[in-house]
């Protein structure tokens, strides 16, 4: 896949310490990856960088809203998102992603791409149930609602039988002890 040069971060030039970028993420960043489950994104991304003599520290901060649809009722809905994820780059003989925490890139490099690591954090943020906020609050007028209301089986009211009186004395023979 095509790295995104924007997510790039040169890191050679960099004194040890703390360094912070900021990056505005919107819907063309998912298309890139060719990730259709959100109809629109606004995302902003901090990041921080810590740099330490033989690794680096990286800190993504992400907070915004993307349009999804709801999966009862397929209505599209702004569904808010935040998230923290910490990941380490380390220095190795040759570029391993493998470890989940830890990205390994050859001795020599001079830059880093984090666009894999800022896709997983956001895209696995998003809750495994995504409902409308009108349908939790009843707000929702939809035809799927109706029709799934009309559908959905109804609960048979418990008729209390008429019983020989005599049954009820026996009863509360049961009862009193």
């Amino acid at each position: 896949m095509k790295e995104l040069k924007e997510f790039t971060i040169p890191f050679v030039g960099l004194k040890v310490g703390e360094h912070t970028f900021k990056f505005d993420i919107g819907n063309t960043f998912f298309e890139h990856f060719e990730y259709d489950e959100f109809n629109d994104a606004t995302l902003v991304l901090n990041v921080l960088l810590n740099k330490k003599t033989t690794l680096l520290e990286f800190t993504l901060q992400f907070k915004g809203q993307v349009n999804v649809n709801c999966d009862l009722t397929n209505e599209p809905y702004e569904q808010p998102i935040e998230g923290t994820y910490h990941f380490v780059v380390k220095f190795g003989e040759e570029y391993n992603d493998e470890l989940e925490d830890i990205l390994i890139i050859p001795h020599g490099s001079y830059q880093v791409n984090i666009q894999q690591q800022i896709y997983e954090s956001i895209v696995l943020s998003m809750p495994a149930r995504r409902i409308h906020p009108g349908i939790e609050d009843g707000s929702l007028k939809s035809d799927i609602l109706e029709k799934l209301e009309e559908l959905s089986p109804k609960e048979e009211k418990e008729t209390e039988e008429e019983t020989d009186p005599r049954w009820d004395d026996l009863k509360k023979l049961l009862t009193d002890k």
